[in-house]
């Protein structure tokens, strides 16, 4: 797809990979909504690369109505034609350590942002690039989601994050099928580490 008068939308563009997702999209030339929730991060993005290429909006990527909002906003930039789930967390935890068992509440919560989140964002554009004139090679729209080897090689501690990557590359065939015949490619990338301010507030060691 040709990136020229295109407009992204990246989860967690205001930091990361989400970050440099952005940079590079408007170095192509295209315009970009950053969605995250570093409010003080995507400003300053905001502002480095300029207002006329780029608009933040904190959103909540669990959250339809935050979602839809934001949509709402690359509407504004000119459409939506490409969608990058870069928002994430991470949680360090054994099933059963010496200080007690895995926390519920934190597993719902590593799998709620980043499988549930990135669900709702595909969901929600794919509704709005349906709509889009197709281009020359028969195209709406592009959605790439971003997995993890640990979907494939999860480590101690990691039960919560690789369930949540690992969901991520399951549904990704199923969703295809479903928006190949609106003109919709969908796509999952699955990196591995490389620092980030997801990686580095993680413990050195597994509670």
């Amino acid at each position: 797809m040709e990136l020229q008068q295109k407009v992204g939308f990246v989860t967690g563009g205001a930091s990361g990979l989400g970050e440099a997702t952005v940079r590079n999209l408007v170095k192509k030339g295209a315009k970009v909504v950053i969605a995250d929730l570093q409010e003080e991060k995507g400003k300053a993005l905001t502002d480095e690369l300029g207002p006329d290429q780029v608009s933040f909006v904190k959103t909540d990527v669990t959250d339809e109505s935050s979602v839809q909002n934001a949509i709402k906003v690359a509407e504004q930039l000119g459409g939506l034609h490409i969608v990058v789930n870069c928002a994430g967390i991470g949680a360090a935890h054994k099933t059963v350590s010496s200080k007690g068992v895995h926390d519920l509440g934190t597993f719902q919560k590593v799998i709620q942002v980043n499988l549930v989140g990135t669900f709702n964002v595909i969901r929600l554009a794919a509704e709005f690039m349906a709509s889009n004139e197709k281009n020359d090679q028969g195209e709406r729209g592009v959605v790439i989601n971003t997995s993890s080897v640990a979907a494939f090689e999860g480590q101690v501690g990691q039960a919560a994050y690789s369930a949540s990557k690992g969901g991520i590359v399951g549904m990704t065939l199923p969703i295809a099928r479903d928006l190949s015949p609106h003109g919709i490619r969908v796509m999952t990338i699955a990196p591995g580490l490389f620092d980030t301010p997801l990686f580095s507030s993680l413990p050195e060691k597994s509670p």
